[in-house]
């Protein structure tokens, strides 16, 4: 069973460094920017227009975030090692393609995992960068369950086919919600998604699915004003966008006091 959806590739570690002048964090291996080919991909997805998701953060150990306040990006607490002083990821945002001249890039001070995280469940993490990105949007977490059904946006520099490479340019898809009694349904996962804690999306018949080196980043959709809000995390599932396996999700309006109080004391 491929879980977790953090992207682990030793031989492109070399090819990131140069690429993208990033530093692996000791948590995986960097993950490369891929061959540039949008092809069909999240999994399933289309190219996202410059400036489209401007929130969208590549971290260099091989996962996504978002850009939750000008210095910290909200992650996934597997894409990191643990609580404490880290100067070793490096942050690239505010392009779509992570080649680009216009790209802007931050390293970490800091790292902040989940203090209830042990492998299942609590899978959410703050990085916090060395200094402000004041020119870009960031994306507002959703504070109740308002917004934890529907229809959802996944986005992310992540395989575009299961154990396929990472991707060079920013892909997006949109999933619809799956109910938790589905998603822990004997054809679906059997009882391991955390309900109260994990949000399920994708289709039936599979296709469309966030996949590695996703980790970590956002599922968004619009609020009641019509702007993006963060409903989700990339967390695990069984490969990417294989029937029947949906992607399964951090839910982040359960965890959202705790977001909003690690993020106050950083």
């Amino acid at each position: 069973m491929v879980k977790w959806r953090i992207f682990v590739g030793t031989a492109l570690a070399a090819l990131t460094v140069a690429a993208w002048g990033a530093t692996a964090s000791p948590a995986a291996a960097s993950a490369g920017p891929g061959d540039g080919v949008a092809g069909p991909s999240v999994v399933g997805g289309t190219r996202a227009a410059q400036g489209e998701f401007p929130f969208m953060v590549r971290l260099s150990m091989g996962c996504g975030g978002a850009l939750y306040s000008p210095t910290l990006v909200l992650t996934a607490a597997h894409c990191v090692s643990r609580t404490g002083a880290n100067t070793s990821i490096t942050a690239t945002l505010g392009s779509v393609d992570l080649q680009s001249s216009s790209r802007i890039t931050r390293t970490s001070n800091y790292v902040y995992r989940a203090p209830g995280y042990n492998g299942n469940g609590d899978d959410w993490a703050f990085i916090r960068l060395s200094s402000p990105v004041t020119t870009l949007a960031t994306l507002p977490i959703a504070t109740s369950t308002a917004y934890d059904s529907g229809t959802f946006t996944i986005s992310g520099w992540g395989a575009a086919r299961e154990g396929g490479a990472q991707q060079r340019y920013l892909l997006k898809a949109t999933v619809p919600f799956v109910s938790d009694s589905t998603c822990n349904s004997s054809s679906m996962y059997g009882g391991e998604v955390i309900a109260a804690e994990e949000i399920c999306a994708g289709y039936t018949s599979g296709g469309v699915d966030t996949c590695q080196g996703d980790s970590g980043g956002p599922m968004f959709r619009r609020d009641a004003s019509n702007a993006w809000i963060q409903v989700g995390i990339v967390s695990w599932g069984d490969g990417c966008a294989r029937p029947n396996k949906p992607g399964v999700y951090t839910q982040v309006s359960y965890f959202s006091a705790a977001i909003r109080s690690a993020a106050a004391s950083l």
